[in-house]
């Protein structure tokens, strides 16, 4: 039981674990900023285009007394995803930006130049015996 607790908290001293839980408490309160956006200046300014009293939280249909399909969630439900998912590739984006700048790209080894036949000065594949180009012997 002792090693079970010190592998696991070596687990939760790494820094992906730690990363994924700011991760987690920083997207949980840009959720709520999201939807404060979209309840109360988005929606409200798709009432004000179209003119009527209703919104998109009105857009309901009852079913019976006590069900109603709640389009307007629904809707909200993709503004909201929309825009977390748009932000996520922003930051994703910048993410990948900073890393390549950082990170030195590797240069590619030099190649090395390719065989020449000493008779007609044409380059030949590796390995070749024969010139294709002049049929001479290349040692």
């Amino acid at each position: 039981m002792n090693g079970f607790m010190k592998e696991f908290k070596e687990f939760i001293a790494k820094g992906n674990v730690m990363d994924m839980a700011v991760g987690v408490i920083i997207g949980g309160a840009f959720t709520a900023i999201v939807n404060s956006l979209v309840g109360n200046i988005i929606q409200p300014f798709i009432t004000l285009i179209t003119g009527g009293g209703v919104g998109v939280s009105g857009l309901q249909i009852p079913v019976n007394e006590e069900t109603v399909i709640d389009f307007g969630a629904f809707i909200s439900a993709i503004i909201n995803f929309l825009i977390i998912a748009w932000v996520v590739f922003l930051i994703v984006k910048a993410l990948n930006k900073m890393q390549a700048a950082v990170k030195p790209e590797e240069e590619p080894a030099p190649e090395e130049p390719a065989p020449v036949c000493p008779h007609c000065l044409e380059e030949v594949k590796p390995g070749a015996t024969r010139c294709p180009h002049c049929g001479g012997t290349i040692e």
